[in-house]
């Protein structure tokens, strides 16, 4: 009988361990941290093996948890550099470590929601995975490129008004888990008079609020940059003049606006253009065909953290190009960043600069890291 018993405990145990649904605590443990680090491509085949391994990806806990890792990633195994080309208009993506030290691209072009090639598509910003996007100037839409997943945001109830522009801003409030757009509409009255309106949509109760208008003179001609909590514009009060140039910042979790002070710059003739390298703001100083000088906010809000990372040489005349604010820096000191309408890699270290192979005219770009963050709300995982 004891024999018989042990069979039988045996055949059970056998079984056991060749039913997918079952797998020992230590098994398991071992299961999550092989799967958190891989490819959201790959998760989402895992997601069809067994009903367990459906749930742990589907896991608020385990989403959060990739998104951690991938993240933190130092050879950016999970990072793409998104970008749009122009004449004809499109999305393509491509591995952010291929650009950096391969110097070209392995473009993918994107299927993004509501796609129509003669209609212009804008790079809002993107944040955890997520991308922002907007059709023309009055269809928006959060979308994740990598799971396919995308929630168009109902129209803002904005009038259509002669004289008027419209800027968006695209970020995450991390007190209340809620991702936020951020609508301001620029109406000009005469050459002195102006209005502004803005709005603020939320993912997790799916509605759009007016909050007080900009406070501080005229948002320049581009999206909102997240940073610390905050959306940052640059504003002018004198109608584009960079004497006046401010940084305006909206917090999303107070709703309340305030300036950033800026560093101390170098005399002479100069273009702004504001950024996010990482979690800092960052402001890229033109000398106009001399340098370009980046600048670092290495304690939010604090001014005297202001720190010049590198300055970049004109070799050449540019004409009328000029260097745009860094996507992002490697830990090796590479940053990535726009000239005109090519990609350029400048090496810090050693003061050269490479050009991105295999990219049409480039009119914007942005990076993003893979993740699985739903841009639906009601059934976002992470919560």
């Amino acid at each position: 009988m004891a024999v018989e018993g042990n069979n039988l405990k045996q055949q059970k145990t056998s079984e056991s361990s060749n039913d997918p649904e079952y797998a020992p605590p230590l098994l398991q443990e071992i299961i999550v941290e092989i799967l958190s680090r891989l490819p959201v491509e790959s998760l989402l085949r895992c997601r069809s093996v067994c009903k367990s391994w459906y749930s742990l990806i589907s896991d608020p806990h385990f989403v959060k948890t990739h998104l951690t890792l991938s993240t933190c990633n130092k050879h950016y195994a999970h990072h793409r550099l998104i970008f749009s080309t122009v004449p004809k208009i499109n999305l393509k993506s491509s591995s952010l470590y291929h650009v950096l030290y391969n110097h070209s691209v392995d473009a993918l072009e994107l299927d993004y929601p509501l796609k129509h090639p003669r209609k212009s598509v804008w790079i809002v910003g993107s944040c955890n995975g997520l991308l922002c996007i907007a059709i023309e100037e009055d269809t928006l839409f959060i979308w994740n490129p990598s799971t396919r997943n995308s929630s168009r945001l109902p129209y803002c109830g904005r009038k259509a008004l002669p004289g008027c522009y419209v800027l968006y801003g695209f970020g995450y409030q991390e007190s209340t888990d809620d991702y936020r757009v951020v609508e301001i509409s620029c109406v000009f009255k005469d050459r002195a008079k102006y209005s502004t309106s803005v709005r603020i949509y939320s993912l997790k109760y799916g509605n759009w609020k007016k909050i007080d208008a900009f406070p501080h003179g005229i948002p320049l001609d581009d999206s909102g940059k997240f940073s610390n909590g905050a959306l940052h514009w640059a504003a002018s009060k004198d109608f584009g003049s960079s004497y006046s140039w401010m940084i305006v910042s909206l917090d999303l979790a107070k709703e309340t606006y305030g300036e950033i002070l800026q560093p101390v710059y170098d005399e002479g003739d100069k273009d702004l253009t504001l950024g996010a390298l990482g979690e800092s703001l960052c402001v890229l100083c033109n000398y106009r065909g001399v340098r370009a000088d980046v600048w670092v906010m290495k304690v939010y809000r604090v001014k005297d953290s202001w720190t010049k990372l590198v300055s970049i040489p004109y070799l050449t005349d540019p004409g009328r190009d000029q260097f745009s604010v860094p996507f992002c820096i490697s830990n090796d000191g590479k940053l990535l960043l726009q000239f005109g309408s090519k990609l350029i890699v400048y090496d810090s270290k050693s003061s050269s600069s490479s050009e991105i192979q295999n990219v049409d005219e480039c009119l914007e770009a942005c990076t993003f890291v893979e993740s699985l963050v739903s841009p639906d709300a009601p059934n976002r995982p992470w919560r």
